[in-house]
């Protein structure tokens, strides 16, 4: 940053000052003198800053002789934040210590069944370092830490619990129906809502014993090009969210015709019946792989976010930000050979998202260790690479609170069988494969990152314990007191409660929190916790506190709610 005026620049602030001075004298009103008193000069003065550098400011030459700094040096050198807001009648320029977002404050009491924190007003598939959603898993892909894109377990359980929460809290969608199968129609003919662009394409109403419904069969020649075959209007301007149940025979495709604000232009998304991840042709085409789907499959996407992620396609680890809408979903086109019901389109469907996430969490799950392994290598400042395969008590306890919902939502004895692996990692160390971790020789940790030595990162140990108190409370209102797993389960969760009662304050930094504990392990620079951290820790505590009702999680939050707001520890 340019920290130094140049003369344009201060001439501009003085014409801006004097601007607002004669604004302030009109105000005097018809009888009254001029306000001369209020007309202050001002010239340039150079202002060292802490024996270090020099940045060019405004000095007064009123009785108070004021010292006016560039607000760009204030915010920069200080970490904290301003901007100009615009009301009917006047200007107002508004400061703040921090660029918080909104912290936990429950309406009701916190329960597994019900929202996660703030996680309704996420929106994990939009972030940067999201690939895309795969075609074959239906959740998220990320970029963070390997370009090629990976499952990462944390991210895939953030997004089913958003999708959770929202299902939760927001209205339920308008729907459109587009195909059903339940109509008379038996062949495809000049006046159904189905269309051919080759004679040999050909559309039938059928009977399926598996499903005991009607079914629309398809079938094209394997000679006609991508984007060609048999074609349902759409013609939707409302609803971006595409559903339908589809098996395939053979190889094939369903296509999306969708017309946006781009000039009019339109784009067609491509899901095709191999293992590509994502794919986009710089011109109007993009292709996701839905695997082979050889079996009945319940599939949602959201168009616009596909759209996005296809157009903002790139090699680095964060896609381009892209700017586009869509004016109309035109038509549906399937080609190959297949079954296709329910063609649906609608402003939601979070609940097949969260299934999506919940099976995956399921199905990936290591049966070994009861862990969800991270593939990907890990790197900490201070610490050794931690190799891929890797093991995070946030994953384990974000994984649980997705399972727990699963469960509550679908009734499947599968999930508790998965929530009670899970509990595996938490028995044992870092270095035999696990999470735990023990700080001085006395209280019980688990890790975010299994770093040697531990890092103790604050953040990934409380959802860690949020977790655990979803499977516990599970257990106690389906099974009861009396079983193994759950007297595990609710020793693991106490035992990490007492070490955070009494650990806490060393995450105190005065005016914000710390991230974890590199500066008292390693001796390093402490690391401070960003202002999403810091309102993540804040948010954690508010949850833990609502179940527990420990003074001491409420003194806390007390403490460092208020370096929000510029609030600083005592000095002696």
């Amino acid at each position: 940053m340019d920290k130094n005026l140049s003369k344009d620049q201060l001439n501009q602030l003085k014409q801006q000052w004097l601007n607002e001075l004669k604004k302030s004298q009109a105000l005097s009103g018809p009888d009254e003198p001029p306000r001369n008193d209020l007309k202050p000069s001002v010239s340039a003065i150079e202002c060292l800053i802490n024996d270090e550098e020099t940045v060019q400011c405004l000095k007064s030459s009123d009785s108070n002789a004021q010292i006016y700094m560039p607000f760009d040096f204030i915010q920069n050198y200080f970490d904290v934040y301003g901007k100009m807001k615009h009301y009917d009648g006047y200007d107002r320029f508004e400061f703040q210590q921090s660029n918080a977002k909104v912290v936990y404050d429950p309406k009701s009491p916190y329960t597994y069944t019900g929202v996660f924190m703030t996680f309704d007003s996420y929106n994990v598939e939009a972030r940067e370092r999201v690939k895309c959603i795969s075609g074959i898993t239906g959740v998220p892909l990320s970029t963070q830490w390997h370009i090629e894109g990976y499952y990462y377990g944390i991210q895939i359980a953030q997004f089913g619990m958003s999708h959770y929460s929202k299902h939760m809290t927001q209205k339920p969608p308008t729907k459109q129906v587009y195909e059903n199968a339940e109509g008379s129609v038996q062949v495809l003919k000049q006046n159904s809502r189905w269309s051919s662009s080759n004679k040999y394409c050909l559309v039938e109403n059928e009977e399926d014993k598996e499903r005991n419904s009607r079914v629309i069969k398809f079938s094209t020649p394997d000679s006609i090009p991508l984007g060609s075959g048999a074609s349902l209007v759409l013609g939707n301007t409302m609803e971006f969210i595409l559903s339908f149940d589809l098996k395939m025979v053979a190889n094939g495709s369903l296509s999306v015709v969708l017309e946006t604000n781009d000039k009019m232009k339109q784009y067609t998304i491509h899901y095709i019946t191999n293992s590509l991840v994502i794919d986009y042709d710089l011109k109007s085409n993009i292709y996701y792989g839905i695997g082979p789907s050889r079996t009945w499959r319940h599939m949602a996407r959201d168009l616009l976010t596909d759209l996005k992620k296809g157009i903002g396609l790139t090699t680095k680890k964060q896609a381009k930000k892209v700017r586009i809408a869509i004016q109309k979903v035109s038509r549906l086109i399937v080609r190959g050979r297949g079954y296709i019901d329910n063609v649906t389109l609608s402003t939601s469907e979070h609940l097949t998202q969260f299934f999506d996430a919940s099976q995956w969490m399921y199905l990936n799950q290591d049966k070994k260790t009861g862990g969800w392994k991270n593939d990907v290598e890990r790197r900490l400042e201070g610490y050794p690479p931690i190799p891929a395969g890797w093991i995070s008590a946030m994953g384990q306890g974000q994984g649980m609170s997705v399972l727990s919902r699963a469960y509550h939502v679908f009734h499947d004895p599968k999930y508790i069988v998965a929530l009670s692996h899970a509990l595996q990692p938490f028995t044992k160390s870092s270095e035999q494969g696990g999470v735990r971790a023990t700080f001085l020789k006395t209280y019980t940790w688990y890790e975010e990152y299994p770093t040697k030595p531990s890092s103790f990162v604050l953040n990934g140990f409380m959802y860690s314990l949020i977790g655990l108190y979803d499977f516990k409370s599970l257990l106690e209102h389906e099974f009861g007191f009396g079983s193994t797993t759950y007297k595990l389960v609710k020793q693991l969760y106490h035992d990490g409660m007492t070490s955070l009662k009494a650990m806490l304050p060393l995450y105190d930094g005065g005016s914000r929190t710390f991230y974890d504990l590199r500066h008292f392990i390693l001796g390093m620079p402490p690391n401070v916790a960003r202002w999403d951290y810091h309102t993540t820790h804040l948010s954690q505590l508010v949850l833990l506190y609502s179940v527990s009702n420990e003074p001491v999680l409420k003194k806390y939050f007390d403490n460092w709610s208020g370096y929000l707001r510029g609030k600083v520890a005592k000095h002696n």
